[in-house]
């Protein structure tokens, strides 16, 4: 009798290198069907991003009626955490226990915060906006446990994504692990595509108690994945353990201090904290400006998230490519950050009587750029770091990342509200605020160009160089 499901099986996993970004880093000791179940960690991030960045923000501001100086600062406070990324990192390459476990430990502390944070947060954020009897609750109780639930969740984001990278790249030959964390970043992406259109579709009719809802309902969906996720990852290793006790690792200081020096290492750092200032800017205040500047509603601006993480799915798969070429990531870089540039001026455009068409392709363009921009320096990266500090340089380039796209978020919503005190005078447009952001966050990105640009072409000539004197060998 003819086996369907194994049949249907076969066609998928034939699939999968095929049409899947990195999907050929699987080999007969991981499979992708590991690989994918891994990966859920990063489905959990993207929602918990989506839900903060993406919802949250847009319903706290409209909906509630909360300052966007004070949203952007809740959502930033996860910043406080990012700069540990790097420690955390460290700590889980030496962690000693018992059964020889390193990462899966630091994973599940992560999964216990991301929850208790999602917990307390519907509540924290109703006293806080004041609604129905929490109206006579004293407005320290609201701030402080907001912030509390905002502050759970962000260091849960980060110990999780960090340790689970790690985790990725510790499952799969050195060659391969570029593609690994690739195709671990491909998932998160595809996790905030979902995400958001799972929440733009629950809270088309918006109600506090849906909010409530939706917010403990990603709290125990974030245990149940993760769970899954660990499940039989990280195989106990008790000799591993007993090696750990004796071992003589390089002291954390030491051992950033050499990463730091390494060639390129500080100006790319530099270039990743530029570029990502100035796309991430963009996160707090796309969704407002939608709604008040072009009058759409909180399921269509939560739809927004979808549209500008496909644009970033877009330029992932397309920065794979040429990256398994010929293309310098330091060059891709150069061009991801270009291609936002323009997408800025769309957005900028809209309010100006383009409408919602440039508003959309606007955001598709800077999530694209975001998408080849991320990658490439993530790529370079892990190029330019040394062969026995890849774990670092991820947690490194996690750190520039989520630190600048934290203070990008609590900078946006500081200048617009301080543009909107000084506008109050003058009677300008609702729209004005916003733009000048936008305008700001292109600015960076050209700064960000600037920067990279001497070591973009420093790469070019020596890979011209190599090969024309490949070239000349080879004709003589």
């Amino acid at each position: 009798m003819f086996d369907y499901r194994k049949f249907a099986t076969q066609k998928l996993t034939a699939l999968g290198p095929r049409y899947l970004p990195f999907a050929d880093v699987a080999s007969s000791n991981v499979p992708l069907s590991r690989l994918l179940r891994l990966s859920l960690f990063q489905v959990t991030v993207g929602m918990a991003l989506v839900l903060l960045v993406g919802t949250l923000n847009c319903v706290m501001i409209v909906e509630l009626d909360v300052s966007a100086a004070l949203v952007a600062v809740m959502l930033a406070l996860p910043l406080v955490f990012a700069p540990f990324r790097v420690l955390i990192g460290y700590k889980s390459d030496t962690h000693v226990s018992a059964l020889g476990l390193r990462r899966i430990p630091y994973i599940w502390k992560g999964t216990l915060c991301q929850f208790g944070g999602f917990a307390i947060m519907p509540f924290a954020l109703l006293v806080l906006s004041g609604y129905g009897e929490a109206v006579d609750a004293p407005r320290w109780i609201g701030l402080s446990a907001a912030a509390l639930s905002f502050l759970l969740v962000g260091a849960g984001v980060h110990i999780v994504q960090t340790v689970g990278l790690a985790l990725a790249t510790d499952l799969v030959e050195d060659a391969d692990q570029p593609k690994v964390v690739g195709l671990m970043y491909v998932m998160l992406l595809l996790g905030m595509v979902v995400s958001a259109l799972v929440f733009g579709a629950l809270l088309e009719n918006y109600t506090p108690g849906r909010l409530i809802q939706v917010i403990q309902g990603s709290a125990v969906l974030t245990v149940v994945l993760n769970l899954t996720a660990m499940w039989k990852q990280e195989t106990r290793n008790r000799n591993r353990a007993a090696a750990m006790k004796v071992a003589r690792h390089t002291p954390f200081r030491d051992a950033w201090a050499a990463l730091a020096q390494h060639d390129g290492m500080s100006r790319l750092l530099v270039v990743i904290c530029l570029g990502t200032f100035g796309f991430g800017m963009a996160d707090v205040l796309l969704e407002p400006y939608g709604g008040q500047a072009l009058g759409l509603s909180v399921a269509d601006t939560t739809k927004l998230t979808a549209l500008f993480a496909g644009g970033t799915l877009i330029g992932f798969g397309i920065a794979s490519k040429l990256l398994s070429g010929t293309t310098q990531p330091a060059m891709l870089a150069l061009n991801g950050a270009g291609v936002g540039v323009p997408g800025f001026l769309l957005i900028i455009l809209a309010s100006m009587g383009g409408g919602a068409t440039f508003f959309l392709v606007g955001i598709f363009l800077v999530g694209m750029g975001t998408g080849l921009f991320g990658h490439a320096t993530l790529t370079a990266t892990m190029r330019a770091a040394p062969k026995e500090r890849v774990g670092m340089a991820l947690g490194a380039w996690g750190a520039a990342q989520a630190t600048s796209a934290g203070i990008g978020v609590a900078m946006a919503g500081i200048v617009r509200d301080l543009v909107v005190g000084v506008q109050g005078e003058t009677g300008n447009a609702v729209e004005t605020p916003y733009n000048i952001v936008f305008f700001i966050e292109a600015v960076c990105l050209v700064l960000a160009m600037i920067v990279i640009w001497p070591l973009a072409r420093h790469v070019s000539k020596q890979v011209t160089s190599k090969t024309t004197h490949t070239n000349q060998v080879e004709a003589s």
